[in-house]
């Protein structure tokens, strides 16, 4: 299993100097979430952005990573606000892998709770999905257009 990390919320640090949430460019979050699974699983940082800030070149750049590994079961964590975007993208490229998006609501630095249940639930919900998009979160699982982020609530939704 590859987990791609493109940044977004899960991965922010509060920088103490300015007073702002930054995304880092390493994958530590990830990495102690992942520390006591199993060998199988590797992490690979890609992105390193918010996800508002993700450009048409970024996506292109996820599923060119995608579809060249060698991986058939990919998690990419990936921010919450355009989450949904990505998803349909790489949906749109019809690959032959089981390809499941996750976040966090709030930064692992900050409450490692949501951060740790969402990539632990999206693990495993991969090693048993079928080929094709989806997204985790919130203990919501589902294919990428059934799994929406309600903004007015603050939560993810089945619809």
């Amino acid at each position: 299993m590859l987990i791609l990390n493109t940044g977004g919320t899960f991965n922010k640090r509060y920088d103490p100097k300015n007073g702002e949430l930054f995304v880092p460019e390493d994958n530590n979050a990830i990495e102690a979430i992942v520390s006591v699974f199993t060998n199988t699983i590797t992490v690979r940082g890609l992105i390193y952005k918010d996800s508002l800030d993700m450009t048409t070149d970024d996506r292109e750049l996820l599923g060119k990573t995608i579809n060249q590994s060698d991986e058939n079961t990919i998690l990419v964590i990936h921010g919450t606000d355009t989450m949904d975007l990505s998803a349909r993208y790489i949906a749109s490229l019809g690959l032959n892998k089981v390809v499941v998006f996750t976040g966090a609501m709030i930064p692992f630095s900050i409450d490692a709770i949501e951060a740790t249940a969402n990539l632990s639930m999206a693990i495993g919900y991969a090693r048993n999905a079928s080929n094709g998009v989806h997204i985790v979160m919130q203990g919501v699982c589902g294919h990428y257009d059934k799994v929406i982020k309600n903004r007015e609530l603050g939560k993810f939704e089945y619809v």
